[in-house]
């Protein structure tokens, strides 16, 4: 953490927080009684936070220092975390994606590739996911979960894989989903969206409940999985699942071995296109 104060301190010019700066400044950013001033703390405190020989300071004063110091939002996440502090929550779990993921996920056009909010809402899909598990476009957007499928409520149809899948490690990947509510619980603690989630599966799905009554902590974030395709018969691939930073986007992607029968199986998928279902006539 101190190392990281003297940094932040050094690149901040002066003229940054309308400081005069005279002939004889050696300085090129803050001097510490500067950075002391602005955040409202004393001298020895900031010298004791960069030396180490403070390493627990409060948050108050860590915000007081991340203002002072002009952090950007990932930078003063960072000094919490350095202080052995929750970051502050900074408000509702995103749905939008960020122009350079999708300038990546256009180029993943021969897999099938989806993108999940923090609370498991499926917010993107390409072509190939389509053709693989089914079109989710005839379902609702606040349907689109993959956790209500997971642990579902009621005995209503699952909204994401419209055939039957089998899966290598099925209690690691349900441990896994609500290890992933639970951080983003942490992370966004006033989303009126995931807690209602969090309430109906709770109440409403006797193994989500007694998962999220354990504490469970769990990362499970490969797994093998067999699709049994109405068109092309089984087609069995990869599935990895990857973390899109503090937003807690889930990125999965989903690949067949290279040169199997499988690849050649989602190829056929994807020239055919998404079988349509009997729930897609129905909402047509």
């Amino acid at each position: 953490m101190g190392a990281m104060i003297r940094t932040w301190r050094d690149r901040l010019p002066p003229s940054a927080v309308a400081l005069p700066v005279g002939r004889a400044r050696r300085a090129v950013g803050l001097r510490r009684e500067e950075l002391a001033e602005l955040a409202g703390v004393s001298v020895d405190y900031v010298v004791r936070l960069e030396q180490g020989r403070a390493t627990t300071p409060s948050a108050q004063v860590v915000a007081a220092l991340a203002r002072a110091l002009q952090l950007t939002t990932a930078e003063r996440d960072h000094l919490y975390r350095l202080a052995r502090l929750v970051p502050p929550e900074d408000g509702a779990i995103s749905d939008d994606i960020p122009p350079g993921v999708h300038r990546v996920l256009s180029r993943l056009g021969d897999v099938a590739v989806a993108v999940f909010a923090a609370d498991w809402r499926l917010i993107w899909w390409n072509r190939c996911w389509a053709a693989l598990l089914g079109d989710p476009s005839s379902s609702p957007p606040q349907l689109r979960n993959f956790a209500r499928d997971r642990f579902p409520v009621g005995t209503g149809p699952a909204h994401l894989a419209q055939w039957p899948m089998t899966e290598s490690d099925s209690a690691a990947t349900d441990a896994a989903v609500v290890s992933d509510l639970r951080r983003a619980t942490g992370r966004f603690p006033q989303d009126a969206r995931l807690a209602a989630l969090i309430r109906e599966l709770s109440t409403g799905n006797r193994r989500f409940a007694e998962l999220w009554a354990a504490g469970t902590v769990a990362a499970h974030r490969e797994d093998h999985k067999t699709i049994e395709h109405p068109s092309v018969g089984p087609v069995t691939v990869n599935c990895d699942a990857l973390t899109d930073g503090d937003s807690e986007r889930k990125i999965v992607i989903m690949t067949p071995e290279p040169g199997s029968a499988d690849e050649t199986k989602l190829r056929l998928a994807v020239i055919a296109g998404p079988p349509v279902t009997s729930r897609a006539l129905r909402s047509s």
